[in-house]
């Protein structure tokens, strides 16, 4: 038993320790993703989340140590984004052709995440900066924690607040639009995307290459649209003390 202590203490503050956890993790979850039928229930995002918190808190781990590992998969968010051009370039002719609709939709999608949420927050007597906290909500994380800073929230519950609504948005998004009765690749991609960022982004390319094209395009705009609206938004709400 003290042999498997000492290697576990080694083990545990190697980084290539954890980010094989962090690899295994969602491993894992995509395995049971795939054997339940891809169930939303079963997203893979959740699954490995779950997985790596379970055993940090079983571990007693904090998470400056854990993220000396998981910063390898974190630099790899980067690349991933731009490869999100990849199937936005195979649908340009698409995108083209619908340029008018696809700049309305983001703008009123973007004002109704950030209204919706400041309107549900004020109403159930949430402060000033956890207001500033959850407006930005449905941008993409480094985006919306600089945001929200801006703003005077808290970068750290920002964050905790994009993963939560992209996950829920993945598990839930594409059952809302079937039910809406929505069939359209491009509107269903476009409704993802901007709800939801990257994570309902990947939901959607597992889906169809088009919806995953086009939410991948919405991510990108609305991260744009919403930092130059919230800022502006923000100042009118300030001016009639509804913030």
């Amino acid at each position: 038993m003290g042999s498997l202590a000492e290697t576990w203490v080694y083990l545990s503050a190697s980084p290539l320790f954890h980010l094989t956890l962090t690899l295994v993790a969602f491993q894992a979850a995509s395995w049971l993703f795939e054997r339940g039928g891809r169930s939303p229930f079963l997203n893979p995002v959740l699954g490995a989340v779950l997985i790596v918190v379970a055993v940090l808190v079983l571990t007693g781990t904090d998470y400056a140590t854990y993220f000396q590992g998981a910063q390898f998969v974190h630099f790899l968010l980067g690349p991933a984004t731009v490869a999100l051009a990849v199937p936005l370039y195979r649908q340009w002719h698409r995108v083209k052709r619908s340029a008018l609709a696809i700049t309305v939709s983001l703008l009123c999608g973007s004002l109704t995440a950030i209204l919706t949420a400041v309107a549900v927050t004020r109403l159930m007597g949430g402060s000033g900066a956890l207001l500033a906290s959850v407006a930005p909500k449905s941008v993409t994380a480094p985006v919306a924690m600089a945001i929200a800073e801006e703003l005077g929230g808290l970068p750290s519950l920002t964050a905790v607040l994009v993963i939560v609504t992209g996950i829920f948005g993945a598990m839930f998004g594409p059952m809302l639009l079937n039910l809406l009765g929505i069939r359209d690749w491009q509107a269903r991609g476009l409704a993802m995307g901007t709800a939801s960022h990257g994570i309902g982004t990947a939901r959607a390319l597992q889906v169809n290459e088009t919806a995953g094209a086009f939410s991948g395009l919405a991510m990108g705009l609305n991260a744009v649209a919403t930092a130059l609206l919230l800022p502006l938004l923000w100042a009118l709400l300030l001016r009639f003390g509804l913030v």
